[in-house]
């Protein structure tokens, strides 16, 4: 089965609700509602399979040269089949294409990242993310995630 990437669209807000919702339910991401991605939703790629939405991420522009990869997931039964290497491929070129020049996320899946050519860096080198989504945070004070950064040349 061919795995495609495409720009999101307003009839995928749904099925991006939901699968975000699988994730943010497990306090691995933060929950989006339908009103919020319908407002961001041309910052979102999407997977599909057979014109199945299996997979998602979006990027968040956080200062002049930095964008942070969000809601990067990927669908039960689909996860290790590459899908979430496609996805960051198809956002870093996105990135590449604003001609901006670092990529980073706060994750849990650190190895992936690894592997996709991020490494892994302190995250208070991100002041812009701290204050624009931290300060919300319930876990801002105990906070888990690792960061990763990537630069685009």
């Amino acid at each position: 089965m061919q795995t495609s990437c495409r720009k999101a669209t307003l009839d995928d807000v749904d099925e991006l609700y939901e699968l975000i919702k699988g994730y943010a339910e497990k306090g691995i991401m933060l929950p989006r509602s339908r009103a919020v991605l319908e407002r961001q939703i041309d910052s979102f790629v999407v997977a599909e399979i057979e014109d199945r939405i299996v997979g998602c991420g979006s990027l968040c522009q956080l200062g002049a040269d930095l964008v942070e990869i969000r809601s990067l997931g990927i669908s039960e039964g689909h996860k290790g089949k590459g899908i979430g290497s496609k996805l960051v491929d198809c956002l870093l070129a996105e990135a590449r294409a604003q001609n901006l020049t670092k990529v980073m996320a706060l994750t849990y899946e650190v190895a992936f990242f690894q592997k996709n050519g991020f490494e892994v860096v302190q995250k208070e080198i991100f002041p812009e993310k701290v204050w624009t989504d931290c300060v919300n945070c319930a876990k801002q004070h105990c906070c888990d995630e690792i960061a990763v950064l990537k630069k685009l040349n």
